[in-house]
């Protein structure tokens, strides 16, 4: 394994582009970061609603995996990571605010008991069929929904795993991979004949792990922080980040090494990290590499949008917990809503006088409602909220957050399209990609694909085959994204 020589160009200043910079300065580098747009962080937003410091993107990171936390602590977050105040959530469904269930991997159960209240008589009744049905064949990748239901009834993925996963990857349960997105449950499909025995082994495991400390992280000031200090990092090690440049050409020179173009501004470098979104991806590799980019092509991406609410404390009155996830078939218009102020202290602590929400809308092939304009988003949440909650009062101050193609797909056979777009890139020394679009949509996913692709630059391939042999599962942090 060689240390990182030379010249290494970053494209794309998400926190996998960041992650990666940072990391190439700590082997040696020099790097020069080009983002299109005119900020850094990509799905990682800070903001603010009526004065209230707030994330406008993602929210919270997973705490199990080390390198999220890891990273905020090397670039200065240390004193400033706090978990949830409560990770205590509900389910909208049937027409009330329920317990959100216990005892389950992903809204699948271990036993039926743990989903009543939430499912049917009938439906508890035909997750009791499962220890009697044979084998289901999952072969090299299933939709998960329609293992899930094979083995447990529809009623289990339209009420617990749709929501979940709705929440991590605004998809459809029925085609999401089971092997990419839900990978500990792949397993258990492979190994057991019973899929709730399996998810009563795979807790029995964790429970004898011990496993301490909060599962997921926020930090005070918000998620959306972390890729500001990252830069911040990254630009007091001598790293260049140079936003508003975006990438127009990547081509191999005659050297061995690889010239960037944004514009009429040229780079020369030794080694490039692609850490920009498929479709962009795709369209630099093009010349160079078009097997890579017609797999790249293939990336599916679903849009949807956050509307966060600021209404005075006095009057306004919440039930207790993080939020609520909602299930699609209950035909509601947001998919989940998250209690901002109560699922985050330094929230509280800092607007005492305010209580601040917020709303998610749009999945995967819903295009019609992320149509409507930020009025009438506003709106359908407050009617949505009225109907969950009970809240009618006005709030003092409203802001919708737009992600379009926000989300990268995962369906059947991701894994296979990432391995193949892997094999194709190997084939240009010098060049790896990183990101959301290959092995995991979380933030330490992220970061973790950062790293191997840094790694794959010195010559280290093991990062990259770990994680296309074994994706980084997202989990939903209780409500809202």
């Amino acid at each position: 394994m060689r240390e990182v020589q030379g010249q290494v160009v970053v494209i794309g200043a998400g926190i996998a582009g960041l992650a990666a910079a940072h990391r190439l300065l700590e082997r040696g580098a020099r790097v020069t970061v080009l983002e299109a747009s005119g900020r850094v962080g990509g799905k990682l937003l800070p903001g603010e609603v009526a004065g209230a410091r707030v994330d406008l993107g993602a929210e919270s990171m997973l705490a199990r995996r080390p390198e999220a936390v890891a990273l905020a602590r090397d670039v200065g977050l240390a004193d400033r990571l706090q978990p949830p105040a409560t990770a205590t959530a509900s389910l909208w469904t049937r027409g009330a605010l329920r317990p959100f269930p216990k005892g389950h991997v992903m809204g699948v159960p271990g036993t039926a008991s743990a989903l009543a209240g939430v499912v049917s008589e009938e439906g508890l009744a035909r997750i009791e069929r499962d220890a009697e049905l044979p084998r289901t064949e999952v072969g090299d990748d299933v939709a998960v929904g329609e293992y899930v239901a094979e083995r447990l009834g529809r009623e289990v993925v339209d009420r617990l795993l749709e929501p979940m996963l709705g929440g991590v990857y605004a998809g459809d349960a029925y085609r999401i991979s089971m092997r990419s997105a839900v990978p500990q449950l792949f397993q258990v499909a492979r190994t057991h004949a019973s899929l709730t025995e399996g998810v009563r082994e795979l807790q029995a495991k964790a429970a004898a792990a011990q496993q301490t400390g909060p599962v997921f992280m926020g930090i005070r000031g918000g998620i959306g922080t972390l890729p500001l200090a990252v830069a911040d990092s990254v630009r007091a090690r001598g790293g260049e980040i140079l936003p508003r440049t975006p990438v127009t050409e990547l081509r191999r020179t005659p050297e061995g090494g690889w010239q960037i173009r944004s514009g009429e501004r040229e780079w020369l470098a030794d080694a490039v990290v692609l850490a920009a979104p498929a479709p962009a991806a795709a369209r630099l590799l093009r010349a160079e590499n078009p097997a890579a980019a017609a797999e790249l092509d293939g990336v599916e991406y679903a849009s949807m949008a956050l509307i966060t609410l600021a209404y005075r404390r006095s009057g306004t009155a919440l039930p207790d917990g993080s939020g609520f996830l909602v299930p699609p078939v209950d035909g509601r218009t947001i998919k989940a809503s998250t209690f901002a102020s109560q699922k985050w202290g330094w929230i509280a602590d800092e607007n005492p006088d305010l209580v601040v929400l917020r709303t998610s809308v749009g999945r995967y092939g819903e295009t019609e409602i992320l149509q409507r304009d930020d009025t009438g988003l506003v709106e359908v949440s407050r009617q949505d909220l009225k109907a969950a909650t009970g809240l009618d009062a006005t709030p003092v101050a409203t802001r919708v957050t737009r992600w379009d193609d926000g989300l990268p797909q995962y369906p059947v056979g991701h894994h296979a399209r990432v391995a193949r777009i892997r094999e194709h890139v190997a084939r240009l020394p010098g060049l790896a990609v990183c990101g959301a679009a290959y092995d995991g949509v979380g933030i330490p996913a992220c970061i973790a694909s950062a790293y191997a692709a840094v790694d794959q630059i010195r010559g280290d391939l093991r990062g990259v085959q770990e994680l296309t042999a074994h994706p980084v599962q997202s989990l939903h942090g209780g409500a809202g994204e």
